[in-house]
């Protein structure tokens, strides 16, 4: 039977059928301000409450994501292993992944084999700096080591910054896909989540409507 990895979000496991499915990977697919993010840091808040082994790799400065965390109402207990631009153990340079490469892999090495949690939100930038065709080979190869451990993978991507074959190649590689998006309703704008898939899961065509407040996720169907 497949281990279910909880997300953080009660709402958000109850339509994913109890959680992440273990040994996965998963993007997360959203305009800027959607609160794509969240997702991740209610994902590391839940790992470090179980005592799992939590990484979070980030082009931003350790004290950038701790102040939009609070934001969110996500208040860590204890703090993840960090790669980032400043403030962390490791430092994050996006413009050599060969470095990036090793050392998420040592990071993965340290915990032995205990459940790990990664949460990235990297994506777009490697995009942006390299030919997509690299940017597919760097992570087919690190997400086939990942799976190797007790391990789930999150990562965000920036709708719009990228080319539809792109974004589709980059969704090809991930067992999961949530596609977060904003839909105008007259002089409404209204967030709304898709599973475009999940491993082990049927197809679920349907939107949700959601929101975030005071450190949860509501969550409802959407019917127009």
């Amino acid at each position: 039977m497949n281990m279910m990895i909880p997300t953080g979000l009660e709402e958000l496991n109850g339509l994913l059928k109890g959680g992440y499915p273990e040994r996965s990977s998963i993007l997360i697919v959203g305009p800027p301000g959607i609160g794509k993010e969240a997702i991740g840091y209610w994902f590391m808040h839940s790992g470090l409450s179980s005592s799992d082994f939590c990484l979070y790799v980030t082009r931003l400065a350790v004290s950038e994501v701790l102040q939009d965390m609070r934001a969110f109402h996500v208040d860590l207990a204890d703090s993840p292993m960090w790669i980032a631009s400043e403030g962390a153990q490791t430092k994050c340079d996006i413009t050599d992944l060969a470095s990036l490469s090793v050392n998420i892999k040592e990071a993965l090495r340290r915990d032995g084999e205990g459940s790990i949690r990664i949460v990235a939100d990297i994506l777009s930038s490697l995009l942006m700096l390299n030919p997509s065709e690299t940017i597919y080979r760097f992570l087919s190869q690190l997400l086939t080591e990942i799976k190797q451990r007790k391990a789930v993978f999150l990562a965000t991507i920036e709708e719009g910054m990228h080319q539809p074959q792109v974004l589709a190649a980059m969704e090809q590689l991930f067992d999961g896909v949530l596609e977060l998006k904003l839909f105008e309703e007259g002089l409404r704008v209204i967030p709304l989540l898709r599973i475009r898939k999940m491993r082990g899961m049927p197809p679920e065509p349907g939107y949700f409507r959601f929101s975030f407040s005071q450190g949860k996720m509501e969550v409802s169907a959407y019917v127009r």
